[in-house]
């Protein structure tokens, strides 16, 4: 398992992140099994939200429940997790208030005394920019949060916190996959007249921007073909997709899903996949992902196979 320090951070993290979003109705058997399957991999990076689940909090009580771990092992991985997000509604809300009652609530269903990274997610047209700061100066100064970044962000959108917040903003959560590539396919068919491609679905370069300001891009739906419509691997939508993942995970000697998954980790950018799976085999098999090395002529090959133009 690849691993760097996350800049702006003290914390060692891997390329690949376990992600609990759909634990609510997991035994405690099936959510030990699952962290275990990720730890033994070298997963050691969770990420959770106050939304995940069927109530507020529910995911993360389920996590905390079911692993009951002590303090050495609650030392040993780093926890994630988000806040803004109002299911009645729904709407967002960055609120000092919200922000404190939604990290407090998280706090008690982990079971922890501090949240390695607070993440806003999605961003709030409403938002108060002095609002967050002084949400974060609190959480930081007592300890409860030790670092900060967001999710779905333009670069605009995050500069304007960073004008306020004292804190680096360490992490942008965004929704990557070799299908839905918005964020890396913009930039290759730029300026090309008449094609879907280049029209900029991203904010204005987002990867650059993040890799310009020591921003860590962490990719969340890495096998969906779009936004939530299914994913690609072994779908007959992408016959030309596949038959070039298979080759190349036969190649390997690893399961398609590490293709998919090497295919973002290739990236220079140093980003982390967020697997969203409950199915250890799967996690298993992503996990391999981290340490094959695709060539540019793969990785080129993969791009164009999704569809993407490369001029």
């Amino acid at each position: 398992m690849q691993t760097f320090t996350l800049p702006g951070t003290d914390i060692v993290a891997p390329n690949i992140v376990l992600g609990l979003m759909r634990i609510a109705d997991k035994s405690d058997d099936e959510v030990r099994e699952l962290v275990r399957t990720a730890r033994d991999a070298g997963i050691d990076f969770i990420d959770h939200a106050d939304v995940y689940g069927h109530e507020k909090h529910g995911c993360e009580r389920r996590f905390a429940e079911a692993m009951a771990l002590t303090p050495a092992e609650r030392d040993a991985i780093t926890i994630q997790t988000k806040a803004g997000i109002v299911r009645q509604g729904p709407y967002f809300d960055f609120s000092y208030e919200h922000l404190i009652e939604s990290v407090e609530g998280s706090l008690a269903a982990l079971r922890t005394d501090r949240i390695d990274i607070l993440l806003l997610h999605r961003p709030d047209a409403l938002v108060e920019p002095e609002e967050v700061a002084r949400a974060f100066d609190e959480l930081h100064s007592s300890g409860k949060v030790r670092a900060f970044g967001v999710s779905n962000h333009t670069p605009n959108q995050t500069e304007l916190l960073r004008k306020y917040v004292r804190q680096p903003i360490v992490a942008n959560q965004l929704q990557l996959s070799i299908t839905h590539a918005p964020l890396v396919a913009h930039g290759v068919a730029a300026n090309m007249l008449d094609r879907q491609q280049s029209v900029t679905l991203d904010g204005g370069g987002l990867v650059d921007y993040c890799r310009l300001n020591d921003i860590t891009i962490q990719a969340w739906s890495p096998f969906q073909a779009g936004f939530f419509t299914g994913v690609f691997l072994g779908s007959p939508e992408y016959p030309e997709l596949n038959a070039v993942i298979d080759r190349l995970a036969a190649q390997y000697d690893v399961p398609p899903i590490a293709i998919a998954t090497a295919w973002i980790t290739r990236h220079p950018a140093k980003m982390q996949v967020v697997l969203g799976t409950t199915n250890p085999e799967r996690v298993a098999g992503a996990a391999r992902g981290s340490d094959v090395p695709l060539t540019r002529a793969e990785w080129y090959e993969l791009f164009r196979a999704a569809g993407h133009i490369v001029p």
